[in-house]
Formats: C-alpha cells, sequence, structure tokens
C-alpha cells in the first residue's frame, strides 16, 4: 500500500510541476524557428515559387533555472507547405510579394501526467505585403506575416492543442550578404505580437470557467554563416528567441507557480545551433538540411530540430 501511494505522490507531484509550465506556451510555435537560414533576405525574382518544409523536434520541459522537469517532453514531426509569389511591381523601390504557409503536424506530448498524440493542421500564416531589394552583395526584405488560429485546439488539454488558439501579427526584417569569395552572411529578425486567448483552462480543469490567456511577444530571428562550393555550400545555423512581455490570465501576471521553480510571467528563451548544408541545382531547385541543437533555454522545451527544405520555381 505505501508503494502504491508513493507512486501516486510522485505522478501528483509531476503533474503539479508540467501543470504550471503549461501556462508558459499556450500551443506551438506558429513560426518553426531556424526555416530561414540560407538566402533569408535574398528572396527570389519575380515569379512563383514552391517550397516545402519538412522536419522533427523532440525535447524536454525546463523550468525558470534550465532544469528539465522530469517525465514532460515532446515529439513533432511537421510537414509546411508554403506558396510564394513575387512580381514587376514596385514599392519604395522594392519588388512586392506575398506568401502563404499551410503546416501539417503530428506531435506526442507528455506533461507528466500521461501523453497523448495528436495529427492535424497547424495555424496557417498569410502575408500579404513582402517587399525586397538588390545590390550586388547586398539583399534585404521586409514584411508582416499574420498567423491564422485554425489549428486544432482543446481547451484543458495542451497535449492535443496543435494551433495557439489567438491571431497573431509578425513584422519581420531579413538580410543575406554574399560575398565574391562565395562567404554567405544570412540573419531574419522578428516580432512575434500575440492577441489573447479567451478559452484557456488549466490542464485537465475541463469543468472549470473558462479564462483569457495572454501569452507574452516574443523576438526572436534566424542566422547563418557559410561557404559556398559551386552548387554546394557548408555552414552554420541556427536560432534565438526571447519572450519580452509576461504571460497573463485574466489580467494577472502568472507568478513562479508551484515549487517555484518557474519564472515569474513565464519569459520563454532559447539558443540554437548546429551545422547545414545545402545545394542548388542548374535548374534553381534548392535542398537544405539542417540540424539545431537548443541550449540555455527557460519556460520552454529544450531538444533537438532538424529541418529539410526545398525551395522550386514554378
Amino acid at each position: 500500500m505505501k508503494l502504491k501511494f508513493g507512486k501516486l505522490a510522485s505522478a501528483v507531484a509531476l503533474a503539479t510541476l508540467a501543470i504550471g509550465s503549461v501556462q508558459a506556451k499556450e500551443g506551438g510555435d506558429q513560426y518553426p524557428n531556424g526555416a530561414e537560414t540560407w538566402l533569408a533576405g535574398a528572396l527570389p525574382p519575380p515569379g512563383n515559387y514552391f517550397l516545402n518544409y519538412f522536419g522533427y523536434y523532440s525535447g524536454d520541459l525546463v523550468d525558470g533555472g534550465g532544469k528539465k522537469v522530469p517525465g514532460a517532453g515532446v515529439d513533432a514531426w511537421f510537414n509546411a507547405f508554403r506558396f510564394v509569389q513575387i512580381t514587376e511591381h514596385k514599392i519604395l523601390g522594392g519588388n512586392w510579394g506575398w506568401h502563404v504557409i499551410v503546416p501539417v503536424v503530428h506531435q506526442d506530448v507528455n506533461l507528466g501526467f500521461g501523453g497523448k498524440s495528436k495529427v492535424g493542421l497547424g495555424d496557417i500564416t498569410v502575408n500579404p505585403f513582402v517587399l525586397s531589394w538588390h545590390t550586388k552583395n547586398w539583399h534585404w526584405a521586409a514584411a508582416l506575416d499574420i498567423n491564422l488560429p485554425v489549428g486544432a485546439y482543446k481547451s484543458g488539454d495542451p497535449r492535443t492543442s496543435i494551433g495557439a488558439n489567438y491571431w497573431s501579427v509578425e513584422p519581420i526584417f531579413a538580410f543575406t550578404y554574399l560575398g565574391d569569395t562565395g562567404w554567405e552572411v544570412s540573419a531574419k529578425f522578428m516580432y512575434n505580437i500575440k492577441s489573447k486567448n479567451k478559452d484557456f483552462r488549466q490542464p485537465l480543469a475541463f469543468s472549470d470557467p473558462k479564462a483569457t490567456h495572454e501569452s507574452g511577444d516574443e523576438f526572436h530571428m534566424d542566422y547563418l554563416v557559410g561557404k559556398r562550393f559551386g552548387p554546394w555550400a557548408v555552414g552554420l545555423s541556427g536560432y534565438y528567441l526571447k519572450q519580452t512581455t509576461n504571460d497573463k490570465v485574466n489580467g494577472q501576471t502568472i507568478g513562479v507557480g508551484p515549487g517555484g521553480i518557474w519564472s515569474e510571467g513565464r519569459k520563454g528563451e532559447v539558443f540554437a545551433i548546429g551545422p547545414t548544408v545545402s545545394y542548388t541545382t542548374k535548374g534553381g531547385v534548392h535542398f537544405t538540411g539542417q540540424w539545431n541543437r537548443e541550449t540555455s533555454a527557460e519556460n520552454r522545451f529544450e531538444g533537438d530540430k532538424f529541418i529539410l527544405k526545398l525551395i522550386m520555381p514554378l
């Protein structure tokens, strides 16, 4: 009897810790950090393009001190389809374009009180305003992504929530430097501004009244330093994310939670770096493969991400 009670007590403790963390991140990231590295600021010439991002992520939940929460983790596959059109129309001297991204996700999430799997559509991104400029070595782009909350979401069960259940807008600036000797330096800077989720419940509290959850805004960036050798290129790429405002429930900043292990406001942070390789065919089809190892995470998952990317002119 003591053994059974001990197991039960451990399970309750794990669940309590994980429940406290769920408030730090409602739903998944609407942008797959690290997706834009090679040629991040060098948009293609006028035309239509198809892009495919296929990736895998595996990570453990970490608290405000960067320590792993026992029994809490995620494994996820994603396949995002993107259509881009760059036009001949000029605005402020740059080519105007637009794009749409439709992701499909399979995730297995365990938050210390049992795991669940979910397959479905993620939040769709549309961007009616993309501008790009080009010189001999320097390339720039500015845009405004709008993330639509169409992904699967279940109030009170983040294990089966693929979508974030809130609208967000994201101003973007990106640049690429292509040196005469084959070196490339690229970066994409984003700031995610979120609306409120008015269907929030604590995990498994399905009978509780719904609350209003405000996920904090985030600055994040993708980066790359690489060298080209004919059609091949190799380099280092990654990303950095820093939450800039507090998470809130019903207008009140979320506290440190059970055990005091979570940062007040649940501000998330993570840095990632890893190798990347790309290949471009004579027909202009571009392939990229990369691995990013996350580190220095707080109040969110920390793990490994693999992405295969295809860019194809239509």
